[in-house]
C-alpha cells in the first residue's frame, strides 16, 4: 500500500456514465475519500457503500469528496447506483491498472481484490490509509475519523 505522505498519483478512468473522471481536477478542492472495493453488488461492498451514502451528511460537512474504484463496467457501476440510491461517483478500473498504482493488496491468499481505503488532502497527499477485507463498514468510520483530524 501507499503510505501517509506519499502525494497521490494522478489518473484518469471512467465512470459510471463513462465520463473520464480525473484526480488532480479535485486536488485544491476538496479532501478526497477513495476507496477501492472488490465488487458490486457483493454483500461486503454493498454494506461498505451503503454506510458510505448513509453518511454523505458527515462526509459533506467536512468537504470530502467520496469515490469508489473496482473492476466493474460504467454499466455496472450505473445499475449499483442506481439500486441503491449511491450519491457519489464510482469509477471503472477494468485492467487494475489504477489498483496496481496505489498498491492496494490482494486478500484471501491473493484471491479476491483488497479493500483499501485512502484520505487525500487538499495538497494531494495521502494522509491516511486502512486496509481490512471483512471489515467493509469500518472504512467509512476509519474515514470519517481521519478526516475530522485533517480539520482539527
Amino acid at each position: 500500500m501507499l503510505t501517509p505522505g506519499t502525494q497521490a498519483p494522478d489518473f484518469t478512468l471512467p465512470d459510471q456514465h463513462n465520463t473520464p473522471w480525473q484526480l488532480s481536477r479535485y486536488i485544491g478542492k476538496n479532501e478526497i475519500v477513495l476507496y477501492f472495493y472488490p465488487k458490486d453488488n457483493t454483500p461486503g461492498c454493498t454494506a461498505e457503500a451503503c454506510s458510505f451514502r448513509d453518511n454523505m451528511t458527515a462526509f459533506g460537512k467536512l468537504q470530502a469528496l467520496v469515490v469508489g474504484i473496482s473492476a466493474d463496467t460504467p454499466a455496472q457501476h450505473r445499475q449499483f447506483i442506481e439500486h441503491y440510491g449511491l450519491p457519489f461517483t464510482l469509477l471503472s478500473d477494468t485492467d487494475n491498472r489504477i489498483r496496481q498504482l496505489y498498491q492496494v493488496p490482494k486478500s484471501l491468499l491473493g484471491l479476491l481484490p483488497g479493500r483499501t481505503t485512502y484520505i487525500i488532502n487538499r495538497q494531494g497527499i495521502i494522509t491516511h490509509t486502512f486496509n481490512h477485507q471483512l471489515a467493509a463498514r469500518r472504512h467509512v468510520s476509519e474515514a470519517l475519523q481521519a478526516l475530522q483530524e485533517l480539520h482539527q
